[in-house]
């Protein structure tokens, strides 16, 4: 049992920094400002399920689809900052249909889940691990593995979903024109995570270029 909890542990010290659930509450706060309670916590609940299904689908078949598609790991995270970053010019600049958008359109799976919790990043980690898990190389007993590759996204999710719900707490201290602020904010700063995540990928291929 200790060695359960040592495993989840290890998984979360890793997980957390890179989802990075702050970051995503403040994507939440600045893209949720015109929606009702009701939505708020309606977006919340299933940005928190999809990343569940996108961590744990990614430790099982990861490796099986991105072979299947022929995607790899920098292809992922350039794929990943373009989205990031389209994301953040939406949020730095918004037009009138983007902010009627706010209304209507769901941002529980993008970018919320995706890519903003279960970024690129995060992905490919997890990936990383299943490789290493399936090759042999971990000595952690199967049974272990099993649980703790459901148990430890539960968790993150569950912590994310307690984070997007404090958000509405935080819209009232900022107020409206601290909500705006935030939204630019967080889009300037997305902005930036995107173009990393493409130089990061390139960096990749360059070194992995065969000379």
């Amino acid at each position: 049992m200790l060695d359960l909890i040592n495993t989840i542990s290890l998984g979360l010290i890793i997980l957390i920094p890179l989802a990075n659930p702050i970051t995503t509450v403040a994507l939440f706060i600045g893209l949720s400002s015109n929606m009702t309670k009701q939505e708020k916590n309606k977006e919340a609940f299933y940005a928190s399920v999809y990343v569940f299904f996108i961590i744990v689908l990614s430790f099982y078949f990861g490796q099986f689809i991105m072979k299947t598609f022929g995607i790899s790991i920098p292809g992922l995270r350039i794929a990943g900052g373009l989205i990031v970053a389209y994301i953040g010019f939406r949020m730095l600049f918004p037009s009138k249909k983007d902010e009627s958008s706010k209304e209507n359109g769901s941002i529980a799976f993008v970018p919320l889940a995706m890519p903003s919790t279960a970024g690129p990043g995060t992905i490919a980690m997890v990936i990383s691990a299943a490789s290493t898990i399936h090759s042999g190389q971990s000595d952690t007993p199967i049974w272990i593995i099993y649980v703790a590759s459901i148990l430890t996204p539960l968790i993150l999710s569950i912590i994310l979903w307690l984070s997007l719900r404090s958000a509405d707490s935080i819209m009232k201290i900022v107020g409206r024109n601290g909500v705006d602020a935030i939204s630019r904010l967080m889009g300037f700063l997305l902005v930036c995570m995107g173009t990393q995540f493409v130089i990061n990928g390139v960096k990749e291929i360059i070194i992995n270029f065969p000379n």
